[in-house]
């Protein structure tokens, strides 16, 4: 299939503060076998070389590559719906700047879409790595429902792809101060309140670019936010009372000794302290 004949793919990703990822992040698109993307770039008032880096590629790929900024901090979510005020792709999909995708991950994802009209959405498995190596991988439910969302997010944010009219009916990501930091969590919610599928492919097309802590940095803040999320979204799909006492598990995890969640995180993600 010719370029001209493929869906475009709208990649949009929000920058911050990440100069020396940055580089290794835009390549891992620019290299992408599927041709048909364009990248939209939006810096939230980086401290660093950031937005220099960003606007340099797109002077060297202006057909592909769109880089704008933000006057104010305004954190991720307000920041991804400036870039999808830009797009003009058939498909959406997610990028951070210091993650990087397989070259293959663009061709896979649009192949299952065109190919299974019934979804919406398709997110991967992904690996997470550090300075050390590879070290653990994600892998979540191929065909979740509105529930699992009681039980944790349900798809890998910056893996998915979504198709472009989906994403505008839901308006994009929310403005609500609740839900900062956890914009992706409201909107799955209210992907499936609209009756949305989605689909998890089962490899991994996504490097997580994190330290083995890095489940220590979500604050206080952030767990509240989630609760709030989970009892809003627990109305939004009208679930039954049970599912009310999952709110529990963000509780948990804000009072438990960091022991105890590192033992938890390194069972789930499957960590090798030896990585090859």
């Amino acid at each position: 299939m010719s370029i001209k004949n493929q869906p475009k793919v709208s990649i949009i990703m929000g920058i911050y503060n990440c100069e020396n990822t940055l580089e290794e992040a835009i390549k891992s698109i620019i290299n992408q076998t599927y041709k048909n993307w364009e990248l939209i770039m939006c810096d939230d008032c980086s401290k660093d070389n950031t937005l220099k880096i960003a606007e340099s590629y797109a002077k060297n790929y202006p057909e592909n590559i769109k880089v704008i900024k933000n006057e104010r901090n305004l954190t991720l979510g307000p920041t991804l719906n400036r870039c999808l005020e830009l797009a003009t792709g058939d498909y959406i999909a997610r990028q951070d700047g210091d993650d990087l995708s397989k070259e293959d991950r663009l061709e896979k994802q649009v192949k299952f879409l065109e190919s299974n009209k019934e979804f919406d959405l398709v997110g991967t498995s992904m690996i997470s790595f550090d300075e050390n190596g590879e070290y653990g991988a994600r892998n979540l439910k191929s065909t979740p429902e509105g529930k699992d969302l009681m039980y944790g997010s349900v798809f890998a944010h910056a893996t998915i792809l979504i198709k472009s009219e989906v994403i505008r009916s839901l308006n994009g990501y929310s403005n609500k101060p609740h839900t900062n930091q956890v914009e992706d969590y409201n909107m799955w919610f209210r992907f499936f309140e609209k009756g949305y599928k989605g689909h998890n492919l089962e490899e991994a097309l996504y490097y997580v670019r994190e330290d083995r802590d890095a489940y220590k940095r979500k604050s206080i803040k952030r767990r509240v936010n989630e609760i709030k999320v989970m009892v809003e979204g627990c109305k939004r799909l009208k679930l039954p009372t049970k599912y009310y006492l999952m709110v529990i598990k963000p509780v948990i995890a804000i009072i438990v000794p960091q022991k105890i969640l590192m033992n938890y995180h390194r069972r789930k993600f499957r960590m090798n302290d030896n990585p090859l």
